[in-house]
């Protein structure tokens, strides 16, 4: 019996070891076929990109990619182009006017910025030229973008490209170049604004606001030829909500605020006439985009208004147009943040205190903590400056922030001389960082602290003694003389900054008791600016929170049987209405 139990384990042993080496064999075969098989060329991240948004945007229409191919008639391969470029252009009309293509085009944006970070105008030329048609829709923006493509050194790709010419003959028809047709404009915004960009990094303003001006150009005579393709359609009603344009919104937002930074760039005449030949297109531009409803661009352009306006130091102007014009609420967080720091500067500058300090403090709450590092430096700085303003010390740990150490040690020591009431400190200081501020901008807002540091040193003496002469008032405050120390006490008592007696007789002031403070108005105030913050927070969480309108009411007719009902007596006229709306509040 052991014998055979033996026998069978080593029969069964054997087997085993057979098997897998069969196994090995099959696998290093099929490794090998999969050596063997030529590889695939890795396709460019630029050109990568542009083929994603075609992908996206033909899976999103509802025609499920019927409208890609009856836009590919308008290839260049075709006899009448402009025949088939019309065509084209209305089935992408068509394809995207029912869907939602500017919030398809923000998430591409963003899921593209490590390509956009990394590219060259090398990398947009190559893309501009397989995407993009040189006989179609989008020719103007491929010579425009192939145009700014350096040189080539040698005869290395020359060669490269008669090496593959004998092999490229054999091709077939369906492997020649296929342009994009859906994303064809989109794609096209996108490569113009990145090399305007790049052109802008590089120092290049002339060349960069040339070019954005041009793609500015594109961008309208585009929007105009897909509204007036849209009226023909039949869907006039639906122009300007969810149009065939819509998805170049963003990319025109972008068009203009890189436009207006390579302006700010240009330097002499030439950026003084720029910047007020731009002024004047950019209101054009607010009152089309309010027209269009295109709240990308409607809170793009209100910005760069606003900042324009508080760079020529035209404060008044600015709160003029702060107050007759409304903010998008669907506008993105980033212009939001931008928003909401231009209006605490002007109301800052306005000596509204409270107001910039809850908008300042909104700000940087929604500000990206993993990006932006200067924007969030700058509202910090001002923020620092408008609670000094307001009589208040800001927390020691925002001035040892991670980044802004370096940044905010000036506004480190003005607040510790103005915690102190030294004058004479803070008048040094501010001295040896007067070009410093003037930079920041923040100079003017600072020169006003001058009186908060003599109120904290009157108050500080106030607390330590209860009678105090004024001549060691001027000496420890650092005034020229007792009469002008006499001259701020009385002051300081008027406005109820200390609570004191001066003695013109003896020279003197002297203090009075210490009020109980729960006795006065000021813990009523505190308790309604945290009232009034956690009431705005929650007003902000609602508004965030979007329901379907009379989703209830839809809810009970369902249930009672009402629906059909209640469609069925519609007139034609109320039905084309009703859908309208329901566009309009997707859109």
């Amino acid at each position: 019996m052991a014998d055979d139990k033996k026998k069978k384990d080593d029969e069964v042993k054997k087997e085993e070891s057979e098997g897998k080496k069969d196994a090995d064999e099959t696998t290093a075969a099929s490794s090998k076929k999969k050596d063997d098989e030529p590889k695939k060329p890795d396709v460019p991240p630029v050109i990568a990109a542009g083929l994603r948004l075609e992908r996206i945007l033909t899976v999103s229409s509802p025609s499920g990619g019927s409208a890609p191919k009856a836009a590919a008639a308008g290839s260049p391969h075709s006899s009448d182009s402009a025949t088939h470029n019309a065509a084209a252009l209305t089935a992408n009309v068509e394809a995207v006017l029912h869907s939602n293509p500017g919030k398809i085009v923000r998430r591409w944006l963003g899921t593209s910025s490590g390509t956009s970070s990394r590219a060259t105008l090398a990398d947009l030329s190559k893309g501009a030229e397989a995407l993009l048609s040189h006989d179609g829709p989008c020719a103007t923006g491929r010579e425009l973008v192939m145009l700014l493509a350096p040189p080539t050194e040698g005869g290395g790709e020359a060669m490269d490209v008669d090496a593959k010419a004998g092999g490229e003959e054999k091709k077939d028809d369906d492997e020649k170049p296929k342009f994009l047709s859906t994303a064809a404009r989109e794609y096209e915004a996108w490569l113009i604004s990145l090399a305007v960009r790049l052109l802008w990094r590089d120092g290049r303003h002339g060349d960069a606001h040339s070019l954005a001006g041009k793609g500015v150009s594109i961008l309208s005579a585009h929007m105009d030829d897909a509204a007036r393709v849209t009226a023909r359609a039949g869907a006039a009603g639906s122009l300007g909500k969810a149009g065939g344009a819509s998805g170049l919104y963003p990319l025109l937002s972008r068009m203009h605020r890189y436009q207006s930074l390579a302006a700010e760039g240009l330097a002499g005449e030439q950026g003084e006439s720029a910047r007020a030949a731009m002024r004047a297109d950019t209101a054009a531009a607010h009152r089309m985009a309010c027209l269009r409803r295109d709240v990308d661009t409607q809170a793009t352009l209100l910005n760069l208004m606003l900042r324009d306006l508080l760079n020529a130091n035209q404060v008044e102007q600015a709160q003029k147009l702060l107050s007759n014009s409304t903010f998008p609420d669907s506008a993105s967080n980033n212009q939001l943040c931008r928003y909401l720091y231009n209006s605490g500067r002007i109301q800052a500058l306005r000596l509204e205190y409270t107001s910039a300090f809850s908008n300042l403090s909104q700000c940087l709450r929604k500000a990206p903590t993993n990006t932006g590092l200067g924007f969030r430096i700058a509202v910090q700085r001002l923020l620092v400056v408008v609670q000094l303003l307001m009589g208040e010390i800001p927390e020691r740990n925002v001035f040892f922030t991670e980044g802004m150490v370096a940044e905010l040690s000036p506004y480190l020591k003005i607040t510790q001389a103005v915690r102190r009431g030294d004058l004479p400190f803070f008048k040094t200081t501010v001295a040896q960082c007067a070009s410093r501020l003037r930079e920041d901008g923040t100079y003017t807002l600072i020169s006003r602290l001058a009186h908060s540091v003599v109120k904290a040193g009157l108050r500080r003496l106030n607390v330590s003694y209860s009678r105090i002469s004024l001549d060691d008032v001027a000496h420890r405050l650092g005034l020229s003389c007792a009469t002008s120390a006499e001259f701020v006490v009385a002051k300081a008592v008027r406005d109820g900054v200390i609570d004191a007696t001066i003695d013109h007789a003896g020279g003197y002031v002297r203090s009075h008791d210490l009020v109980d403070v729960y006795a006065t108005t000021e813990p009523a105030e505190a308790f309604h600016r945290r009232i009034a913050y956690c009431l705005t927070t929650h007003n902000d969480a609602v508004r965030g929170m979007r329901y379907p309108p009379d989703a209830y009411k839809r809810q009970l007719e369902a249930s009672r049987g009402l629906k059909g009902k209640k469609d069925d007596d519609k007139t034609d006229e109320e039905k084309a209405q009703e859908f309208e709306e329901e566009m309009d509040e997707d859109y």
